[in-house]
This record gives C-alpha cells, sequence and structure tokens, in this order.
C-alpha cells in the first residue's frame, strides 16, 4: 500500500490552539467593576444622609417652636426622691420642665395650691396647668377647663387629658403652662388662653 493512500492522522491540538485571556479584557472588566462599586457607594451614602436628615427632623419637635405660648430650654423629666432638690433652678418661674418629685395631682378644688412637682409631673404627662392669682378660680377659666377636657379627674390627669387648675397667689391674670410652654393673659376670657390649651393637650415631655 502507497504511504501516499495512508489516512492522514488529525494533527494534535497545542496549547497555541487555546488564545490566552487578554490582558487588557481583564483591565477592561475590573475597571467596569471599580465604577459599579464605587457608584453603589454613593448610594448608599446618599441614602444614609438623606434617612439621618429626615430622623433629625422628625426627632426635632417642630410642634415645640411652632406652638403658642413662650418656649423654654429643656431640663428634663429626671424623677427625684421626696425631699431631694434639683440641682441646677429652673427656667421659668412656675417651671415648664425639670427634674422633679412625680407627685400627682388628685383633685383640683376650688383653692387648690400646686406646687412645683406637682406641676411639672402633670406637664410630663400631657396635661396643661392654669394658674390664678385668688381664692377661687374664675368662672369663665372653670367654664374653659371643662370646655377643652371635661371635670377634673384623677385618672384622667394620669393619662395627660387633663385642664388643671390651681391657685399661685401671686399670679397676674392667668399662667397657662404645658411642657416647656408658658402663656400669660389679662383673664380667662382671653382668646390665646382656649388656643394655648386646645393645642398642648396631651403633648407632654414624650411629645
Amino acid at each position: 500500500m502507497d504511504e501516499r493512500d495512508a489516512p492522514s492522522t488529525p494533527p494534535r491540538p497545542t496549547s497555541s490552539s487555546h488564545p490566552a485571556p487578554s490582558h487588557r479584557g481583564l483591565r477592561r472588566a475590573g475597571a467596569v467593576l471599580l465604577v459599579v462599586v464605587i457608584a453603589l457607594a454613593g448610594v448608599v451614602g446618599l441614602l444614609l444622609l438623606v434617612e439621618s436628615r429626615d430622623s433629625s427632623q422628625v426627632d426635632r419637635p417642630a410642634s415645640a417652636a411652632a406652638g403658642p405660648g413662650q418656649l423654654f430650654p429643656d431640663q428634663g423629666h429626671a424623677h427625684l426622691q421626696p425631699g431631694q432638690k434639683p440641682q441646677q433652678p429652673y427656667a421659668s418661674d412656675p417651671p415648664t420642665s425639670g427634674p422633679h418629685v412625680p407627685q400627682a395631682i388628685d383633685g383640683d378644688r376650688a383653692g387648690t395650691r400646686l406646687d412645683d412637682d406637682q406641676i411639672l409631673h402633670a406637664l410630663e404627662l400631657g396635661d396643661v396647668v392654669m394658674l390664678y392669682g385668688g381664692a377661687e378660680p374664675p368662672a369663665a377659666l372653670t367654664a374653659l377647663a371643662d370646655q377643652l377636657a371635661g371635670p377634673f379627674e384623677p385618672a384622667l390627669a394620669a393619662t395627660g387629658q387633663a385642664v388643671v387648675l390651681g391657685r399661685r397667689p401671686g399670679t397676674r391674670g392667668i399662667v397657662a403652662l404645658a411642657w416647656r410652654h408658658l402663656l400669660q393673659v389679662p383673664d380667662a376670657s382671653a382668646p390665646a388662653l382656649e388656643q394655648f390649651g386646645a393645642y398642648w393637650l396631651g403633648r407632654g415631655a414624650s411629645g
């Protein structure tokens, strides 16, 4: 048999038949991946920034600055033991916030005097306190308190939904108190007094 008629053996593949990966292609893929990672990091950072701003706006009581009455610094609402006194003086007189003995108000009968501890604890819960200087509350003040929250009940005051009337000798006109806020008006017929009570009722130290 002639050697020319013998079937030829196909050539064996060599390493040269599989081209090596291009270094340029690897570099391009790495660059694309790096850009994607940087973009994702930027998006995450932006989302965190927006969320932090939103949280700060939520945490900051915007209503505290916008609500009626004079705004005072927040001195906290730490509870003291009986006989213990706050280390710093209150920012206002009567006080609108600050450390106090948690002393509940059990009634607002005509002529009832409220001490600072009772006032602060009521304000902390969300009650509104209205102080007068005479021996008895003006009839218009009693009618306003009933209109805003109904007759006083200790259980209602414990939930921060009561308007509490109290005598404070030396008070001129009517002094209304809410957490961190104070309003003084000439008499109980002042429209600002009703607005103050309606706005702040139920808004205590927790907002």
